[in-house]
């Protein structure tokens, strides 16, 4: 396990001005971890306080925190109490004569046109949109798979269909038609929204032809409502309709109450191999738990504004929304790329916005980098407080990049880890603790985390299984209509543990370093190491841009791995032999790789990050899987051509 060097440490003034830090005082506590080992004794007495600290609300109060009478993988949380996700989100906002007049959205399209809407403002489109659909039959529990582009419409959809009681499905918006129609069919969809177009990289991107071919042969879908946003012409068929004309003029629809284990959203994962997995949430799960991770542990309050660069389709776009309303403050959603038409736009969308709280991914920091700091140092980026960090391990020097051109050595940045079906964070850097490159300071409050051996025992210092040994606010529920896939995916390896599927580090002063997913961790000659440890060294190279590595068979280590570099300057033997050497250097001659090829691209999902699976099916000629995530799916055969040379 590589050791860090404390970077960020919080002064006691700023510590104690913490949302964070206040709470565990009121509760009791100023020691972080004596606070946190408290919150996975007692969870019922936990996430009480929970919900009550970030101010969820309620129809009718809950008469028990939690009953586990089914087991630990089916909780049953909020007993008695009827909530919903648009009563947290949006209604009790618009109660408050001052707030309700304050930002809730500011958006911004990749062509650069913006709108923003105050609370006020979009509680009277949502309640317009909901009215139309409950005039189309949209009735409670009916699903409606939402395929959009980041769009004011696609927040109004999404709040709108939790305020009758129906569920959305948000589908990646670059989605081909194949991935689109799988999760139709899998959750029996009533209604699709989509839109004519949208706009990326200054290109019109024909959205609904897409749309057209996934819903045909569907024996569910009633309805295909469009929104106008490219202007592109499309056909138009006997179940379309536009939004515009599904919206009702001033409309007044009363929020459905539901139960707070309800599900509001269907959320479908791309499985490594098989069906894509359908993570069902509730109205007092998801919704909170993002709200209870954004609001408590990174510090986003109602004078904030919090921008994630990330797509709907996504856990992190779901998180926006409610991280960020739930908390009262504003959120800005993009429809564009990070670094067009210039390599400052998303410095720009910060200084603009003045985004208190942004979320990026390393990937998208280490395609920044290449632009250099100039693009940085033209925007002033004071209003940032936190900068929030998820999707993939870190290198240290785009880390350090990041930490020193971006936040001036002055913003913590917030690494966070967690899933889809977990509704935010296990691991996390809490704003109380000195924060290290790389690595998370602290597991969340109420996520019982450890890391195990192969037999079920706590490991310190060595790579092991990232586990959760309770329950906890926002679990999935289980997989949409497949319970057995849930309980084999994620508890028959110990008994009453939930399996991640990460592979860890805990040092023995609680700081975590996860090393990769556990089917990405390469075992050399008995040694198992992370991909991100060895990607580390590669981009050290000043010509190296991104790193994504692999492990291959080898018929005497078992396992080796295998580099694939994306440079600045073309192709030579010179770079790929230094890269040889350095890795030789910094790894020792038995756990460096011997191979390192140069590609144009590395395989990447639109929230930029590296798919080390589809590199590896690639290189080695396997299966694939669901690679629908992709956005640059011509990078696999480039690898898949490398592969087949090698391999005559």
């Amino acid at each position: 396990m590589t050791t860090y060097e404390d970077v960020w440490i919080p002064s006691e003034e700023s510590k104690q001005a913490t949302r964070l830090y206040q709470w565990m005082k009121r509760l009791g506590y100023n020691d972080y971890e004596a606070f946190r080992q408290q919150t996975v004794t007692d969870i019922s007495w936990f996430w009480d306080e929970a919900m009550k600290e970030i101010g969820y609300e309620w129809f009718t109060p809950y008469e028990e925190t939690l009953d586990l009478s089914k087991g630990i993988p089916h909780p049953n949380w909020f007993l008695g109490g009827t909530t919903n996700a648009t009563l947290n989100a949006l209604d009790k906002w618009t109660k408050d004569e001052k707030k309700k007049n304050e930002i809730a959205l500011f958006w911004e399209g990749d062509n650069g046109d913006k709108r923003k809407y105050t609370y006020q403002e979009l509680e009277e489109e949502v309640n317009g949109f909901a009215k139309g659909l409950q005039k189309l039959g949209i009735n409670e529990g009916d699903i409606v798979t939402l395929y959009l582009p980041m769009l004011p419409e696609t927040l109004i959809s999404m709040l709108a269909i939790s305020k009758i009681g129906a569920v959305f499905s948000p589908a990646f918006s670059g989605y081909k038609a194949e991935a689109v129609k799988t999760r139709i069919d899998a959750s029996g969809a009533k209604a699709m929204i989509t839109a004519d177009g949208f706009y990326r990289r200054g290109k019109t991107v024909e959205m609904k032809q897409e749309a057209d071919l996934a819903a045909e042969g569907s024996a569910t879908l009633e309805h295909v409502i469009v929104v106008s946003r490219s202007g592109q012409a499309y056909e138009k068929r006997e179940r379309d309709i536009r939004f515009e004309d599904v919206k009702e003029a001033n409309a007044k629809v009363d929020t459905i109450e539901k139960q707070a284990d309800d599900p509001f959203m269907l959320l479908y994962t791309s499985g490594t191999t098989g069906k894509p997995k359908g993570a069902v949430h509730t109205h007092a799960g998801f919704p909170a738990k993002a709200a209870f991770d954004a609001g408590v542990c990174m510090d986003v309050g109602q004078d904030d504004t919090l921008f994630w660069f990330t797509d709907m389709g996504w856990m992190m776009g779901p998180f926006l929304v409610y991280g960020g309303l739930v908390n009262g403050a504003s959120i800005v959603m993009f429809e564009g790329t990070p670094d067009y038409p210039e390599p400052d736009r998303l410095w720009e969308l910060v200084d603009r916005y003045q985004v208190t709280h942004l979320g990026i991914s390393p990937t998208l920091v280490r395609g920044m980098m290449k632009h250099g700091e100039s693009w940085v140092e033209r925007h002033d980026l004071s209003s940032l407080r936190v900068i929030g960090s998820t999707g993939e391990p870190w290198n240290p020097e785009p880390w350090h990049w990041l930490y020193r051109h971006v936040g001036k050595e002055q913003v913590p940045i917030f690494n966070y880890s967690g899933g889809t079906e977990i509704s935010g964070g296990m691991l996390g850097n809490v704003l109380v603790k000195p924060i290290q490159p790389v690595t998370f300071n602290a597991a969340l409050p109420g996520m019982d985390v450890d890391v195990y051996d192969t037999e079920g025992n706590s490991l310190s210092g060595d790579v092991g299984e990232l586990v959760l040994k309770q329950p906890w606010v926002g679990m999935t529920k289980s997989f949409y209509k497949d319970d057995d896939r849930y309980h084999r995916t994620y508890w028959d390896r110990f008994p009453d543990t939930w399996v991640h599927g990460d592979w860890a580090t805990v040092d023995d002063k609680g700081y975590f370093q996860i090393t990769g997913r556990s089917d990405d961790v390469l075992n050399v000659a008995g040694k198992r190491i992370g991909p991100s440890e060895i990607e580390s060294v590669l981009v050290e190279h000043e010509d190296v841009v991104e790193a994504g590595v692999i492990g291959a068979p080898h018929e005497v280590k078992g396992e080796e791995a295998i580099g694939f570099v994306v440079v600045k300057n073309g192709n030579s033997d010179q770079l790929t032999e230094e890269l040889t050497e350095l890795l030789v250097e910094k790894m020792g001659k038995a756990m460096a790789p011997k191979k390192v090829y140069i590609v144009s691209d590395l395989p990447k999902t639109r929230n930029a990050k590296v798919m080390r699976r589809a590199i590896k099916s690639a290189y080695l000629n396997q299966e694939s899987g669901d690679l629908s995530a992709l956005e640059n799916p011509e990078t696999v055969e480039e690898i898949r051509n490398i592969g087949a040379n090698i391999h005559k």
